[in-house]
């Protein structure tokens, strides 16, 4: 891993937390290993979460009727973004690996970090109508979440209050990374740690650092290629696809399930390369 870039995006107020341990973790064990971490501290940065016609110096192309989308994909090209979009854009392209380090709330992300999703992932720079999923801007970097729980692992599966966490990570692994072309390695989920004892605090932390010794080795998760999609039918599924998983118990993946069940834990599980041993 040595010589390798990361960024660690990291949202939590307090640094006496176990999101912010996490974070140390990470620091320590990557930059042992080589690699130059660089880590974006939302709260300490006062990072705007409003995606807003600010993000853009000088004038806009249609003030009356203003598309944050096309506004900012023009502001782009034209370098008219403003500064603090483009410093993190500029830590995104050098990156080889990105850890999103939060706790989650209300079952996704919290709104500065959020907030950094909606103002960095910018059209043209991010993603385009050509380039996304397996064909998008950041196919050749990494990318994950790792976060705090407020609940029990046994509130998130298909039998738990919570719903199964493999249904909850879909949007922000496939809609968000995934879209943009990261290989998306599975999370690493620190379950609740206010509500276990210190020891169990320190095992989770101790499993991370464990892992972070040869993360960047791992697979990423599995999502179908957009080959897979007819765009003629609106990005449906191609019929010779359909026909080929007709008889399979389950779909391909959360989302795209083909009317079948839910692949088990096709969100979560991340593999170790059999060269590692």
């Amino acid at each position: 891993m040595a010589g390798k870039n990361v960024l660690i995006v990291y949202a939590h107020q307090s640094s006496g937390s176990f999101n912010a341990a996490a974070r140390d973790v990470a620091v320590e064990v990557l930059t042992e290993k080589g690699c130059t971490v660089d880590v974006s501290d939302l709260y300490a940065m006062n990072f705007k979460a409003t995606a807003t016609v600010e993000d853009i110096t000088g004038g806009v192309k249609d003030p009356d009727c203003f598309s944050y989308a096309e506004e900012t994909k023009l502001a782009w090209e034209e370098d008219k973004l403003s500064s603090d979009i483009v410093k993190e854009q500029s830590k995104l392209k050098k990156a080889d690996l990105v850890i999103f380090q939060f706790p989650m709330y209300w079952f996704s992300v919290p709104a500065i970090m959020k907030g950094w999703i909606d103002r960095v992932l910018t059209l043209g720079f991010a993603f385009s109508p050509e380039k996304r999923y397996s064909e998008g801007m950041f196919r050749d970097t990494k990318a994950m979440l790792s976060f705090t729980t407020g609940s029990l692992e046994s509130m998130f599966s298909p039998n738990a209050i919570n719903g199964d966490m493999t249904v909850t990570l879909w949007p922000l692994q496939n809609g968000i990374l995934h879209y943009c072309g990261f290989q998306v390695l599975g999370p690493q989920i620190f379950w609740a740690p206010a509500h276990v004892s210190r020891s169990d605090c320190n095992t989770m932390l101790n499993g991370w650092r464990t892992r972070l010794q040869n993360l960047l080795n791992e697979e990423p998760l599995a999502f179908p290629p957009l080959d897979y999609f007819e765009k003629e039918t609106g990005y449906q599924i191609k019929p010779e696809i359909d026909e080929k998983h007709a008889t399979e118990e389950f779909g391909l993946t959360v989302g795209t399930h083909l009317g079948k069940k839910v692949p088990p834990n096709n969100q979560m599980i991340w593999v170790v390369k059999e060269s590692m041993f």
